[in-house]
C-alpha cells in the first residue's frame, strides 16, 4: 500500500489510511503532484456493550469511523446527528441519517454548534468515539449541563512494518508536504522518523497537522514550516507554501 507516483510538481506525503485519502491521491495526481502514501495507523473495531440509541435525543460523530462502526440496527436516522466536519457527515448521510449537522472540522467549532442547536432540556446525548480522543468533548457539554454518554466503538493501531524499498525511495526524495490528522498518527510518525533514522532530513519539508497537541508532537524534529488546518483544507494549504 506504500507506493510512490511520478513527480510532476510538489512531492506530497498523505499517512491516513487508503480509504481516508484515495480520492485525495487522484486530486493531487490530477493537480500534477507526486504523492507518496506512508499509511501510519490501523482502525480497528472495539466490541461495545449494546445501548438503546434510541434513548437518546442526539448523536454526536467525531469522526467517520464513528459513524462507519456503529450498529445500526434499531437506530432511527431521523435521529439528529451533530458531525465534526463533512467528511463525517458524508459518512453519516450515506448510512442513512436525514437530520445531520456539521461543524467545520474541529471539535470547537462542534460544541459550539451544539450550544447553539441543541437545548440541554430537550433530553440527552450520546458521543461515538474512538478511544483516544484529542477533546473531552462529553466533559465539556457536562460542564455546560448536558445529559451526556460517551460510547468507544474504535481503536487506533500503529503501524510498524513497511516496505524496505519504498523507506529507500523515500529517503532519496524527502516530500515537500506531510500531512498528519492525529495525535496517533503523529506519534506513529515520529517512531517512523526515528526507527530508520530520518531525524536530520526534514528541514526542507512542510508540516501540515490538525491542531497544536498533533502538531507539538513532533515539534523536535526540524521542519522547513508547521501549518495548522481542518479537514477539506488540504489542496488550499498548497496555495500557502
Amino acid at each position: 500500500n506504500q507506493t510512490i507516483l511520478i513527480k510532476n510538481n510538489m512531492h506530497i506525503l498523505l499517512t491516513r489510511p487508503l480509504a481516508d485519502c484515495s480520492d485525495m491521491i487522484l486530486r493531487f495526481r490530477a493537480l500534477g503532484h507526486e504523492v507518496s502514501h506512508l499509511p501510519l495507523i490501523n482502525i480497528i473495531p472495539v466490541q461495545y456493550k449494546e445501548i438503546k440509541i434510541s434513548d437518546f435525543n442526539a448523536i454526536i460523530f467525531t469522526s467517520a469511523n464513528s459513524v462507519k462502526f456503529l450498529n445500526f440496527k434499531n437506530i432511527d436516522k431521523k435521529t439528529i446527528c451533530f458531525c465534526v466536519g463533512t467528511a463525517t457527515e458524508k459518512k453519516a448521510r450515506s448510512m442513512g441519517f436525514q437530520n445531520v449537522i456539521a461543524a467545520e472540522g474541529n471539535v470547537n467549532n462542534l460544541k459550539e454548534l451544539i450550544l447553539q442547536n441543541f437545548d440541554k432540556k430537550t433530553g440527552k446525548l450520546i458521543y461515538i468515539s474512538g478511544e483516544i480522543i484529542t477533546t473531552d468533548l462529553d466533559r465539556q457539554l457536562i460542564d455546560e449541563g448536558y445529559d451526556i454518554q460517551r460510547l468507544i466503538n474504535y481503536k487506533v493501531n500503529y503501524n510498524s512494518k513497511f516496505d524496505e524499498n519504498f523507506i529507500k525511495e523515500l529517503k532519496l526524495k524527502i516530500p515537500d508536504i506531510v500531512y498528519i490528522y492525529s495525535q496517533n498518527s503523529a506519534l506513529s510518525f515520529l517512531n517512523f522518523i526515528k526507527n530508520n533514522h530520518f531525524e536530520s532530513l526534514w528541514m526542507n519539508t512542510n508540516l501540515m497537522c490538525i491542531g497544536e497537541k498533533t502538531s507539538s508532537i513532533l515539534n523536535e524534529i526540524k521542519w522547513k514550516k508547521i501549518f495548522l488546518f481542518n479537514p477539506g483544507e488540504e489542496e488550499f494549504l498548497l496555495y500557502k507554501i
